[in-house]
């Protein structure tokens, strides 16, 4: 295996972990910040009113994003396996 095959399969994983993670690190960026914002729009101070939305916003993602990011992964991991003969044999 040459070092340009093994840095496209880096590559290729890195920008896999980037978009399958994307979709719950931004859906709960958005819930804190909107949070946030209510918190200091009214004076609430509640630790668990910035921290309950968050996690809810996350697996609330997860259930709607989860059959992508499956899709995702095991598109990688499956184009992955097909060329371990072709990485080995180069």
């Amino acid at each position: 295996m040459d070092e340009t095959a093994l840095l496209a399969i880096i590559k290729e994983g890195i920008k896999t972990i980037i978009y399958v993670s994307a979709p719950p690190l931004l859906l709960g960026l958005i819930v804190g910040v909107t949070v946030s914002i209510f918190q200091t729009v009214t004076s609430i101070q509640e630790p668990t009113l910035a921290f309950v939305p968050k996690i809810l916003a996350v697996f609330l993602s997860l259930v709607i994003f989860g059959n992508w990011m499956i899709g995702q992964l095991e598109a990688f991991v499956i184009t992955l396996y097909t060329n371990i003969p072709l990485l080995l044999a180069g």
